[in-house]
């Protein structure tokens, strides 16, 4: 399940990422509206139970609207009428925003290919890695085309075209553990997206909050393997009913295969703290790797005339995809 709006992905606390996300939400809505795809326009809710949390959140509202973000603290009476989701127990408030969109990305994604075909006349190639390009001649699988340009997205593959080019970059990658309880009981809708105090000391977008550093020490000090697995909770629902928890972050060039209990049991942990669901049997555990840059929000190269390289949005990148490809296909002019 992924998020669209303005406090979700990383970037700049404001500036050109802020921009480049809401002209990829408003592409993501014109594809999801003509493809006919399931999305719930719901916004997000950050929970805080801590003092130091509600300083954090209180300040960002205060400030951000200036910047552009869409957001308002809520009272504990607002949030709990705007969800039944969140535990009132020890809830202090909640910053609210109405731009996050979700969508299903198995659903999602599983349809886009056959939109883009008959919409636009794309034509994909699945199973044929791309081995090599010297232009005007991309190689891959048993096939040659003969193009003009090539967009290379490769993702956390660093090894197979151009790989000193990589090497050089200063990417890493990222792991995330993610779960999916079974689909709740029907009719039961979760409503805005969930996160809550350890979200607001994770995303750069926060960064602007001179209240942030006491939060972090007391994050530190008292959930230190929280800090350790870069956890925080972030709650959503799929088409079908279920709720996808996540995500932890493992950082590094070698990833381990393996997952964690230890940090399943972290985050539910976490999560069941706020969230108040009828069904929280988990039906699915998995993980996920992507390209990240210590520095830049995602990273655009040119390793060759007519061949560019983009990749490293991190965890944003359905959030900022169509806002990143609309700006790369301006900056070759085509």
């Amino acid at each position: 399940m992924r998020n669209f709006g303005l406090l979700w992905p990383i970037g700049q606390p404001h500036g050109t990422m802020h921009q480049m996300a809401l002209r990829s939400r408003a592409h993501w809505l014109e594809v999801l509206e003509d493809a006919r795809l399931p999305y719930w326009p719901e916004g997000s809710l950050h929970a805080v139970y801590h003092d130091d949390e509600a300083e954090v959140a209180r300040e960002f509202a205060e400030v951000a609207p200036g910047l552009g973000y869409d957001c308002t603290w809520l009272t504990p009476e607002q949030v709990v009428a705007r969800s039944a989701a969140i535990k009132p127990q020890g809830l202090i408030g909640a910053l609210w925003s109405p731009t996050e969109i979700t969508v299903d990305p198995r659903v999602t994604l599983a349809a886009l290919p056959g939109y883009l075909h008959e919409r636009f006349g794309v034509t994909l190639r699945f199973g044929s890695v791309v081995r090599n390009i010297d232009l005007p001649i991309i190689e891959g699988g048993p096939e040659r085309w003969m193009v003009d340009h090539a967009i290379v997205c490769s993702g956390d593959d660093f090894e197979t075209l151009y790989p000193k080019v990589y090497a050089e970059s200063g990417l890493t990658r990222v792991k995330l553990q993610m779960l999916r309880t079974v689909p709740q009981p029907s009719g039961w809708r979760l409503g805005p997206a969930l996160a809550a105090g350890l979200t607001l000391r994770f995303y750069p977008s926060f960064g602007m909050c001179k209240t942030l550093p006491a939060l972090k020490r007391r994050i530190q000090a008292e959930m230190p393997e929280h800090e350790r697995w870069g956890i925080h909770g972030l709650v959503s629902q799929t088409a079908c009913g279920e709720l996808t928890l996540g995500d932890s972050h493992q950082y590094g060039s070698c990833i381990d295969i393996f997952n964690h209990d230890e940090i399943d049991q972290l985050m539910l942990q976490y999560i069941s703290s706020y969230l108040n669901a009828p069904a929280m049997t988990i039906a699915q555990r998995w993980y996920g790797v992507y390209a990240r840059h210590p520095e830049q929000p995602y990273l655009s190269l040119e390793p060759a005339p007519g061949v560019r390289i983009v990749t490293s949005p991190g965890g944003a990148g359905m959030t900022l995809s169509f806002g990143v490809a609309a700006q790369t296909i301006q900056e070759i002019g085509l």
